[in-house]
C-alpha cells in the first residue's frame, strides 16, 4: 500500500515529468503563435492609381480595397527601381539600387522556349528575405514571377532560401499569359497551351475574330499561380510560413479570361489593338486591361478566403504592392485610366509615376483598420520590417523597419534621411529624396554633366516646377549622396555615374 505522502510525492513527480516532456511542444506552439504567417503579394506594372482605394474609378478592385479598409494604406511608398528585375532584387535583399547586385533588366536568351535564358542571376550567397525567414523557422514559398535567374544558374529560387517555388523564372516568358510551361522546383511543368509568338502583328484591314483568338490559350498562368499558392498554404497550415506571391498581372501582353473581359465590354469607347507596338493583338484592349487587374484582385480575395477558412486570419499579415509604375505602350491607355493618379512619369522613369506604388497591409488586431500613412518608405524597408517582426533586427540593410508605423507607433518610427535611386537603362537616371525635396537627373549616360531637376513634393507632387536654380545647397547635398551611396556594379553596362569607369 502506498502512503498518502508517497502518493502525493509520486503525483508531483509525474506532473513534473509530464511538464518537462511537453515543454518543447508548448514552446514550439508559443513560438508559432508569436510569429505570424507572412504573405507578400506583388503586382507587375500596377500603377499608383489603379486600385479603388487609390482613386481608381473605372476598374473594380473590391478585395484589395477591403485590405485597405481593414488595414493600412501608404501614400508615399516607393519601389526600388522603375522596372522589374532590380525592383525584385531590392525587395528581396533590402538594399537600394546603388548597392543592389541587380540594377537593370539585363536580358539573357530569347523569347522562344529553346532560348529561355532569363535575366542576370542573383549571385551565390545573396542574403534574401526568404533565407532570413527560413533561418527563423519559416516554411518559405515563391509562387509567381522571379526574374533573377533560371534553372542551372546561381539565381534559382532554391538557392536563395525558398523551400518551394512555382514560377515563370524568365520575365520574357511572362509576356505571354498562356505559356507552354512554368517551373516547379527547377522542373519543367507543361501547360495545355499551343505555341505562338506573343509579339506578333495582324493586318487591320483583314483581321477577324479568329486572328485575335490565336493569342488565347487554355491554361492561364495567374490562375495556376493561385492554385499552387492555395496548395502551399494548405500544406503548411500547421506551420509558420512565408509566401511570396509575385503575380504577373497586369504586365503586358493584354490577355485575360473571357469571363472577366466580358464584365467590361461596352463600358469603354475602345478600338482594337493590332500588335503594331509589340505584344499580342487584342480586340478589346481597354476592357482586357481592366479585366487583368480585376482578375488579380479576385485572386487576392481567394487567398484571403483560404486564410480565413483555415482559421489563420488573425495570425497572418498580408502585404500588397507593385514592382514599378504603370506601363506605357501596346494598347494600354494610362491616361484613360489615370493609372498613376496624375503623377508624372511611367515605368522606366524615376519620376513619381514610375516608382511611387500602392502599398497596403492587413493584420487583424495589430494593424488598425482604415488607417492611412504618409510615412516616406521604400521596398527595401520590407526586409528589415520582417526581420523585426519575426525576432531580431538585421544589419547591412539600407531600409528601416516599418513595424512601428504598421502597429500605430509613429513616435518611434525611424525616418529615412534620404531615399536613393539609380537606374542605368533608358539613358541612365538618378533620383534622390530628402524629405519632400525630390531631385531627378535624366540621360546621364549621354550627358554625364546633366543638371538636376528639383521638385518640392509637398506642393508639387506632379513634378512640374523645377526649383534647382533657387536651391543650390540642396543640389550639393544630393551630389554628396550619389557619391557616397553608389557602389560600382559588377558589369560595365550598369556603370554610368563614375567618369573613371563609364564608357566614353
Amino acid at each position: 500500500m502506498v502512503s498518502g505522502s508517497s502518493l502525493k510525492h509520486y503525483l508531483k513527480h509525474a506532473a513534473l515529468c509530464s511538464f518537462i516532456f511537453l515543454f518543447p511542444l508548448i514552446s514550439e506552439a508559443q513560438e508559432k503563435k508569436s510569429k505570424p504567417n507572412i504573405i507578400y503579394i506583388y503586382a507587375d506594372d500596377l500603377g499608383y492609381g489603379e486600385l479603388g482605394s487609390y482613386g481608381q474609378t473605372k476598374i473594380k478592385t473590391p478585395f484589395l480595397d477591403q485590405i485597405a479598409r481593414e488595414g493600412m494604406r501608404f501614400t508615399r511608398h516607393y519601389s526600388g527601381a522603375p522596372v522589374c528585375a532590380p525592383s525584385r532584387s531590392i525587395l528581396m535583399t533590402g538594399k537600394h539600387s546603388g548597392h543592389s547586385y541587380i540594377r537593370g533588366n539585363y536580358e539573357l536568351g530569347g523569347f522562344a522556349d529553346s532560348l529561355e535564358g532569363g535575366q542576370m542571376p542573383l549571385h551565390e550567397g545573396a542574403y534574401t528575405i526568404a533565407k532570413m525567414l527560413q533561418e527563423r523557422g519559416y516554411q518559405t514559398g515563391l509562387v509567381g514571377k522571379w526574374g533573377m535567374g533560371v534553372t542551372n544558374t546561381t539565381g534559382s529560387p532554391l538557392n536563395h532560401g525558398f523551400d518551394y517555388y512555382y514560377s515563370v523564372l524568365d520575365q520574357k516568358q511572362a509576356h505571354n499569359f498562356y505559356p507552354t510551361h512554368l517551373w516547379e522546383n527547377d522542373k519543367w511543368d507543361p501547360l495545355n497551351n499551343h505555341v505562338f509568338a506573343v509579339h506578333s502583328k495582324i493586318d487591320p484591314m483583314t483581321a477577324t475574330d479568329s486572328d485575335f483568338d490565336k493569342f488565347k490559350g487554355k491554361e492561364y498562368a495567374p490562375a495556376k499561380f493561385t492554385e499552387k499558392a492555395l496548395s502551399f498554404i494548405e500544406k503548411n497550415k500547421e506551420k509558420t510560413f512565408f509566401l511570396y506571391l509575385p503575380y504577373t498581372l497586369p504586365h503586358l501582353a493584354l490577355q485575360a479570361p473571357e469571363d472577366y473581359v466580358k464584365k467590361y465590354i461596352g463600358q469603354f469607347d475602345e478600338k482594337p489593338y493590332y500588335g503594331e507596338n509589340g505584344y499580342a493583338p487584342n480586340k478589346y484592349p481597354l476592357s482586357t486591361y481592366a479585366a487583368m487587374i480585376t482578375f488579380l484582385d479576385e485572386q487576392v480575395g481567394i487567398i484571403m478566403q483560404k486564410i480565413k477558412n483555415l482559421g489563420l486570419d488573425e495570425n497572418t499579415i498580408i502585404m500588397f504592392s507593385s514592382d514599378n509604375g504603370a506601363t506605357f505602350s501596346a494598347g494600354v491607355d494610362t491616361k484613360f485610366f489615370n493609372s498613376v493618379g496624375g503623377l508624372r512619369g511611367l515605368k522606366m522613369e524615376l519620376y513619381e509615376g514610375g516608382i511611387r506604388v500602392p502599398f497596403i497591409a492587413r493584420w487583424p488586431n495589430h494593424i488598425k483598420p482604415n488607417t492611412v500613412s504618409n510615412h516616406i518608405s521604400a521596398q527595401y524597408d520590407i526586409m528589415p520590417t520582417l526581420a523585426e517582426l519575426t525576432g531580431s533586427k538585421v544589419t547591412g540593410m539600407d531600409g528601416k523597419s516599418l513595424l512601428p508605423e504598421l502597429l500605430g507607433k509613429p513616435g518611434i518610427q525611424q525616418k529615412h534621411e534620404f531615399l536613393y535611386f539609380e537606374y542605368p537603362e533608358n539613358g541612365g537616371q538618378l533620383a534622390v529624396q530628402l524629405g519632400n525635396w525630390k531631385g531627378v537627373k535624366m540621360n546621364v549616360k549621354k550627358n554625364p554633366k546633366a543638371k538636376w531637376e528639383l521638385y518640392d513634393l509637398a506642393t508639387d507632387q506632379n513634378e512640374r516646377i523645377d526649383l534647382s536654380v533657387q536651391h543650390p545647397e540642396i543640389i550639393e547635398k544630393m551630389n554628396a549622396i550619389v557619391k557616397r551611396e553608389h557602389v560600382h556594379p559588377h558589369i560595365l553596362d550598369w556603370e554610368f555615374t563614375d567618369p573613371k569607369i563609364t564608357r566614353n
